[in-house]
């Protein structure tokens, strides 16, 4: 069978974050409560940045790789979000223009909550399987922020904001899909998907969210007890504690996915408590790492786990990960793969953590400036130049980290009759 997975990835977390605790602090909250969400940081979108300049800006690196010849060989390309700016009108053909992809090149969106960046992995690898196109290419990239508001209307479907605040992010992952799959290998075949109506989350208008996060728990830890029966209903022998040398999950935030380990681990092995802690340190802490960094980025948020997975465990051997997918309302899937040291090493090249140091620390006075300036850019503005000077520190941060280092970054420009209009700086 012809081997298929990921090739190349990378992880864009922003240019502006601010300190979980510190907002915590600012905001009078129990910061008991904090500690047990097991979050350091969140990303931040600036006025200037939306899921387009996201997606761009994570598959940019991705795309400088390649020679001509083998850009030439992406011949799907698709975009995963539920941060769409058009009703109709998809996101990848903006990020298809600037990034200079071939024209024989099929392009489309995907929506199901934060199980599309899955959704959108799994197709470009069925793609790939196919050999319609032998030696063909897919970029996939998941891209999502939060910069909407709690609807406030009700009680049974308002979001806890001091819960929601610190967790939700900004951010997108790319990944190039091939036949050679040098950073993850996908265990073909190897897939439990389980699905379900359940009002848990949702966005009845395009900057809101409402839901029931209580709910949303209870989903979540049931879909991943069922996608992995169903996995290993597929896949013989399978064993939650011993088949996976790592395990990397969705990730609302870190707490929750401590929660769900300890109950998988509870329902299927024998094991005591302490050891079950030192399970989660071995195989699943490793997934947290980035994520405690950039917050829940929706569909690209299990991929965040996956990247920082492979950058930060031990592959002194080939290793297998296991992956849970969820995504409200509901879709979930437990499959797996393999990663090696060489995987690990190509990864490593691309500099994550470099990048997600190199951001800006936002004060809680510019977080707050923030916040209130950036509702000039919203689903169906018409007209808008985004204003840089908003907080000329942070700016000068991106000149700073772009000018002269040979690492473009693109903005959004403007929106003029809609029309959203993007700059290169660097």
């Amino acid at each position: 069978m012809t081997p298929v997975g990921i090739e190349a990835m990378n992880l864009y977390g922003g240019s502006t974050f601010v300190d979980v605790m510190e907002l915590a602090a600012y905001r009078q909250l129990d910061t008991a409560r904090f500690d047990n969400l097991l979050m350091k940081h969140k990303s931040v979108a600036l006025p200037y940045e939306d899921p387009v300049s996201f997606a761009i800006n994570a598959a940019k690196p991705v795309i400088d790789q390649l020679s001509d010849a083998e850009k030439d060989r992406i011949e799907l390309l698709i975009t995963c979000s539920e941060s769409g700016i058009d009703f109709g009108k998809s996101m990848s053909t903006y990020i298809h223009h600037y990034l200079g992809l071939n024209r024989n090149c099929r392009l489309f969106e995907l929506k199901q909550a934060c199980y599309s960046g899955t959704a959108g992995l799994q197709m470009a690898v069925n793609f790939i399987l196919s050999q319609v196109s032998p030696g063909a290419k897919a970029l996939v990239i998941a891209t999502d922020l939060s910069r909407f508001l709690v609807t406030e209307d009700g009680d049974a479907l308002t979001m806890d904001w001091a819960f929601f605040e610190p967790s939700g992010g900004a951010g997108a992952v790319a990944l190039l899909v091939s036949e050679k799959p040098e950073i993850f290998q996908l265990d073909v075949g190897a897939n439990g998907y389980y699905s379900f109506e359940v009002f848990d989350t949702c966005r009845p208008i395009p900057d809101s969210e409402a839901g029931n996060a209580d709910l949303s728990l209870l989903s979540y830890l049931d879909c991943c007890d069922q996608s992995f029966q169903e996995y290993q209903k597929r896949v013989t022998g399978t064993d939650y504690r011993t088949t996976f040398q790592y395990l990397c999950f969705h990730t609302p935030f870190g707490g929750m996915v401590k929660g769900a380990h300890r109950n998988m681990m509870r329902k299927h092995t024998d094991i005591k408590r302490d050891e079950i802690n030192q399970d989660f340190h071995q195989r699943v802490q490793p997934g947290l790492t980035y994520c405690q960094r950039v917050g829940n980025i929706m569909g690209a948020t299990v991929l965040v786990s996956l990247a920082s997975t492979i950058e930060q465990g031990v592959f002194d051997v080939p290793k297998r990960i296991g992956c849970f997918s969820y995504g409200s309302g509901c879709c979930s899937e437990f499959y797996s793969g393999v990663a090696m040291a060489s995987g690990q090493q190509k990864l490593k090249a691309m500099q994550l953590e470099k990048n997600l140091d190199s951001r800006y620390q936002l004060s809680m006075g510019e977080y707050e400036t923030l916040l209130e300036g950036s509702n000039e850019v919203k689903f169906g503005t018409r007209n808008v130049v985004p204003n840089t000077g908003l907080l000329p520190g942070v700016w000068q941060s991106i000149i700073d980290n772009t000018t002269g280092k040979g690492t473009k970054r693109i903005f959004l420009k403007e929106i003029k009759e809609f029309y959203r209009q993007y700059e290169w700086v660097g």
